[in-house]
């Protein structure tokens, strides 16, 4: 592929004497830089080099866009899916004013939008999704009036959304999300009155939906404003929106009543409104949205029965209502009936009935004395509850007012009652010596508990994150279900507010005094000894079944399996006896159709390099938590993260191992296992007098335990699911070469 750039810059010379009016080498292998001579090319009016391989992620990878002012006709430039670096160049307004498209997304561009990008008054279409952009974006894009499309998702923008993108009149489509816009809505976007996409969705915009933009009668393909911190009501407004396949408000604040005006909308394919603070009854008036595919209801405060009119419709494959308050009978006909369907009711603690898939409680059948004694229940209830106030008040004032707590207090019950100045105090005001790491939602502190002294784990969520909410509720969700040697304990939960007033959220787990395991696997030197950590090959084996056991709990164990969907070295836990333990459950999904059963999740689920391929379409499944295992095995034995810089263009861990598999592979096996103490339970003078044959002996008798490993580990991360090893066959593969090992090491005990 090297020959390209050269080829590259001989085409430029030798087209320059022709009369060239467009340039498409899109979809190549081309890597390099773009010669600046393309300007040359006075007639040009199309140039495309879209999915190529080109730019190197460098400064000066778009300074050839200079050179492109002299083609004064350019009406088109693709760039996109490519690996341009640097900064926008302030030259870029000097190009034609007769562009129509300049597409430049999916690059590793960073810094503004240089504001000279309001003199191309004729662009119809404008992308920068998927950069590194940053800053605000500027007004003159309000001057762009023939704009069509406007792409800027997936960068680092921020301050608030332009009132000046309501000079648009002419936008169908505007993507904004996945960026950090702050601030409210513009209702100046209900100017927009061709609009069919609109996307304002993971950012951290607050205040209400402008009336003027939930009525644009246009929007008809997707209407996306989740993962926001907006409040309100929703406006009765949205039944404007009777073009609309998809509506997406998830994950807010919105409260009130959910609409009834929602029954215009009879165009709906996809309705998602969970993560919010809906109350009342589920709107009869759904009834009309007969195309429905799509609900998500879940994790608000909707009350009451769930309505029969749900059995009657018959394109819905999708139905959450979990994490309500709602009561009464669960139906048993239409999509409630069909176990290969997605529905859940779990978190609605009043439910009863329904099909035996549900594990529901049975319905009463004495309701007519429930019903005749319904006001004594009531007021015998409120005659109980009132003396347990009364004395849980009396207790509390008691242990305030003492100055030594009884000795009876259980720790546990106290834990159960942490604020957030507890925490604040057993953290030493999260001070940095007692930070353990930051993760994307949160930071985990060391915590020493006044009560009894015992030392825990913090996790502090990061709540201005858009996310982190989400990952609270998911996390806690999953937790309250499981209990599993290999997986973290939750110790209890703080859901309260910090000394201004703002939400504060965190976990408190057990404290694993041996950390992560991704600091064992590449760990630098320790500042005072000078050592750096090693783990045996027996220890990594156990730690392997140690994960491969909690994971074959989930999927297979549960009662209602659960998947994991971030499985990685720094989310797996280790005592202080080695033994592993699984934790960060923030993008747990639970699974609630039979064992083949796949959800549709909104986003990309885990952390790159362990994210299963099939996860791009959104497929989220026990078959990626077992691919994320395997990439796993791989980096334990390999000692080389799926993120290392020797793994680019097309090679990755599992093609690393796969091309020395099995007669090369320990020239690839982390170097540290082949010096290893075969004899580790041998005393230090034995250790020092090992030759250099023993060693050669030891690497031997290493490479035969080693190939089945490495072989569950290839099997496990293939590209394919269906190739993919189950998780308890796993297991038993795993111990069977543990036990093998174990008696390799007896038998040369003996032999000495």
């Amino acid at each position: 592929m090297g020959k390209y750039p050269q080829m590259l810059a001989s085409v430029s010379l030798n087209l320059k004497n022709f009369m060239v009016v467009a340039i498409d080498l899109s979809e190549n292998g081309f890597t390099g830089s773009i010669p600046e001579n393309f300007g040359s090319l006075q007639g040009l009016i199309y140039l495309n080099f879209h999915g190529n391989r080109l730019g190197n992620g460098d400064l000066g990878d778009l300074s050839f866009l200079s050179s492109l002012a002299n083609c004064s006709n350019l009406n088109k430039i693709l760039l996109l899916g490519n690996r341009f670096g640097g900064q926008l160049p302030n030259s870029i307004g000097n190009l034609s004013t007769q562009l129509k498209s300049l597409s430049l997304s999916f690059n590793l561009i960073h810094g503004n939008i240089p504001v000279e990008i309001g003199n191309l008054v004729n662009l119809k279409l404008l992308e920068f999704a998927e950069n590194y952009l940053s800053g605000f974006v500027p007004d003159v894009i309000g001057r762009l009036n023939n704009l069509e499309a406007l792409f800027m998702s997936a960068n680092n923008f921020s301050g608030s959304i332009s009132l000046s993108l309501g000079n648009l009149t002419k936008l169908f489509a505007l993507n904004m999300g996945k960026n950090n816009f702050q601030g409210s809505i513009p209702p100046s976007l209900g100017n927009c009155q061709k609009l069919q996409i609109l996307d304002l969705s993971s950012n951290r915009l607050s205040g209400f939906i402008p009336e003027q933009v939930i009525s644009l009668s246009s929007l008809s393909i997707y209407f996306r404003m989740s993962d926001n911190f907006l409040t309100g009501s929703l406006p009765l407004q949205v039944s404007n929106l009777k073009n609309l396949a998809e509506l997406d408000i998830s994950n807010n604040r919105l409260s009130g009543e959910i609409p009834t005006s929602l029954d215009s909308c009879t165009s709906l394919v996809v309705l998602y409104l969970a993560n919010n603070m809906f109350e009342g009854a589920i709107p009869r008036s759904f009834k009309s949205l007969r195309g429905l595919e799509k609900l998500d209801l879940s994790s608000n405060n909707l009350s009451g029965q769930i309505p029969e009119f749900f059995s009657q419709l018959s394109s819905l494959k999708y139905l959450n209502l979990s994490y309500n308050k709602l009561e009464g009978e669960v139906p048993k006909k239409g999509i409630f009936a069909n176990a290969s369907v997605n529905i859940s009711v779990i978190g609605n603690g009043k439910l009863c009935g329904g099909v035996p898939k549900l594990l529901l409680p049975s319905c009463s059948t004495k309701v007519s004395r429930r019903h005749i004694n319904k006001k004594v229940v009531i007021s015998t209830t409120i005659g109980v509850t009132g003396a347990i106030l009364l004395l849980i008040s009396f207790v509390t004032y008691y242990k305030m007012k003492s100055s030594q707590p009884t000795s009876t207090t259980s720790s546990i019950d106290s834990q159960l009652r942490l604020s957030y100045f507890d925490i604040l105090r057993s953290t030493d005001n999260f001070s940095n010596e007692n930070l353990l790491g930051v993760g994307s939602f949160g930071s985990v502190y060391k915590g020493t508990l006044s009560g009894d002294g015992k030392i825990v784990a913090i996790k502090v969520l990061k709540l201005e994150h858009q996310r982190a909410l989400k990952s609270f509720i998911d996390e806690c969700n999953a937790l309250k279900t499981i209990r599993h040697r290999n997986i973290l304990k939750i110790i209890t939960v703080c859901s309260s507010v910090d000394h201004e007033g703002n939400d504060f959220k965190c976990f408190i787990f057990e404290f694993m005094p041996n950390g992560s395991l991704d600091k064992w696997l590449h760990s630098v030197p320790n500042e005072q000894l000078g050592r750096i950590k090693k783990l045996s090959f027996m220890r990594r084996l156990n730690v392997a079944i140690d994960v491969a056991s909690a994971f074959d709990y989930l999927h297979n164990h549960c009662e209602i399996p659960i998947v994991h969907c971030d499985l990685k070295p720094s989310n797996v836990l280790l005592d202080e006896d080695m033994t592993a333990h699984v934790g960060d459950f923030g993008l747990s999904k639970f699974l609630f159709e039979s064992s083949n059963n796949v959800l549709t999740s909104a986003s990309l689920r885990g952390s790159f390099g362990y994210i299963p391929p099939e996860y791009v379409d959104g497929h989220v499944s026990r078959l990626g938590d077992i691919y994320s295992y395997g990439i796993l095995l791989l980096e334990m034995f390999t000692g080389k993260r799926p993120t290392d810089e020797l793994f680019k263009d097309d090679l990755n861990i599992h093609k690393f191992v796969s091309m020395a598999f099995p007669n090369h592979v320990m020239d690839i096996v982390d170097p540290s296992l082949l010096f290893e103490e075969e004899n580790e339970d041998d005393r230090m003078e034995e250790a020092i007098v090992r030759n250099f044959e023993s060693q050669r002996n030891n690497k031997k008798k290493m490479e035969e335990f080693l190939l089945p490993v490495l072989r569950i580990g290839l099997t496990c991360a293939a590209t394919s699911p269906g190739e993919r090893m189950k998780m308890n066959d796993v297991v038993n593969n795993l111990k069977t070469i543990r036990d093998s090992f174990l008696k390799s090491k007896d038998r040369n005990r003996g032999r000495r």
